[in-house]
């Protein structure tokens, strides 16, 4: 009896350290898995010319330092940081001109390397920086800015290499040596910057007749091939060759795109396989949808369309980090029917969007589209509390 006894002691003994060992580690897991997720801020060329254009660079300096203090003190953990919006560089390179959102003009020498400092004050502040490259445009429909010959796309404007349209003037993707220039462009800054990541967004395809003559002489060779196939094998080169580039330079930095929410639009209109790089190693380590939709949303909502880009992840090496629209705070939604006014209605969306969020199998992090309208001195009351909404949930 004494040794059953004695048994008995020993396993509850046994038992009792086994459930502190799993209190103790279970409490430990918790706290590193909401340590681990990743708060990506958007700082567009829209923020860079409002508070950088053509400054003193002591103005400049202090100005981003600013910057990247606001966001480490809301809690952001990664930057992504518009290096090259036109065809140009907030950095110094050999390939493209200095930008627009920077200097007077376009071309005019930096005054120092705005991508480099950016780096090292983020650094600094432990938050990681990612270059946001848009792979094609050249100019917006609202620049008047004229193209010179230091742009590599001066050679190419009276080619089928470029084209100008209603939206503005674009590199051709079906182009074997446009894809050779970004991805130079790719090189240029993972051979000579410090960055974590490598970030593109949504802006793949220009148009309906950019490449069709290329088109053309493709289906010389497959009868077959119809014209979404041909487009949508023009990025996935892109998409496969850039993923390869930054990895064979450092396994560690990321690269990832931020596609439209709207899945269908992504296949028809941007022509880029979001499905295959969901459920394919090689080619992305994150979606980021944009999933500017709020929950009444009756054409997207938000609930729904989450959870239907968590269903088309299916491999453990890509990661789902939702792009939340706090621009749309306080404004009408005029695409989404029911949904019009549900921005002007409520002030705590973006942060119920992350706790839906949360819990899906793929996520490791969101992002807030963008700098300015979280984190301007002049937020509305509205924008305000939503964005204290935000904070608080950060905080659990």
């Amino acid at each position: 009896n004494k040794i059953g006894e004695n048994m008995k002691k020993c396993l509850i003994i046994i038992l009792i350290f086994i459930l502190g060992l799993f209190l103790l580690f279970g409490k430990k897991s918790k706290e590193v898995e909401k340590m681990e997720e990743k708060r990506f801020i958007f700082i567009s060329y829209i923020e860079l010319a409002k508070y950088l254009n053509d400054k003193e660079e002591t103005v400049m300096k202090n100005t981003i330092d600013d910057m990247i203090n606001q966001c480490k003190d809301f809690g952001f953990t990664d930057i992504i940081l518009q290096v090259r919006s036109f065809s140009d560089a907030i950095y110094y390179s050999d390939i493209f001109p200095s930008s627009i959102t920077i200097v007077a003009k376009e071309g005019d020498k930096l005054s120092f390397d705005v991508l480099d400092y950016f780096i090292k004050i983020s650094h600094k502040n432990n938050i990681r920086l990612h270059a946001w490259i848009n792979p094609y445009r050249i100019r917006s429909n609202l620049s008047k800015e004229e193209i010179k010959d230091n742009n590599p796309a001066f050679k190419y404007l009276n080619t089928n290499k470029v084209e100008k349209n209603a939206k503005g003037i674009f590199y051709n993707p079906a182009d074997e040596e446009v894809r050779k220039l970004i991805l130079s462009g790719v090189d240029e800054i993972l051979d000579n910057y410090d960055i974590d990541g490598i970030h593109y967004d949504d802006y793949f395809y220009p148009s309906d007749t950019i490449d069709l003559e290329n088109y053309n002489e493709a289906k010389k060779d497959n009868q077959d091939l119809t014209l979404q196939q041909f487009r949508l094998e023009n990025t996935t080169k892109l998409i496969k060759e850039t993923y390869e580039r930054v990895k064979k330079r450092d396994k560690n930095i990321l690269f990832g795109i931020s596609p439209e929410g709207n899945i269908t639009n992504n296949y028809e209109v941007n022509y880029i396989d979001t499905k295959k790089f969901a459920s394919e190693e090689g080619y992305v380590d994150y979606l980021m949808p944009q999933i500017y939709f709020g929950f009444f949303n009756s054409v997207k909502p938000f609930y729904q369309t989450v959870k239907e880009w968590n269903s088309y992840i299916t491999t453990d090496k890509v990661k789902l980090i939702p792009a939340l629209a706090f621009y749309k705070v306080g404004c009408e939604d005029l695409y989404a029917k029911e949904g019009q006014y549900e921005w002007v209605e409520s002030n705590n969306i973006i942060a119920r969007e992350v706790l839906t969020s949360r819990p899906l199998s793929n996520y490791q992090g969101f992002a807030i589209f963008r700098y300015d309208s979280i984190l301007s001195d002049n937020l509305t009351e509205q924008a305000f509390k939503e964005k204290e909404n935000l904070k608080n949930i950060l905080k659990d």
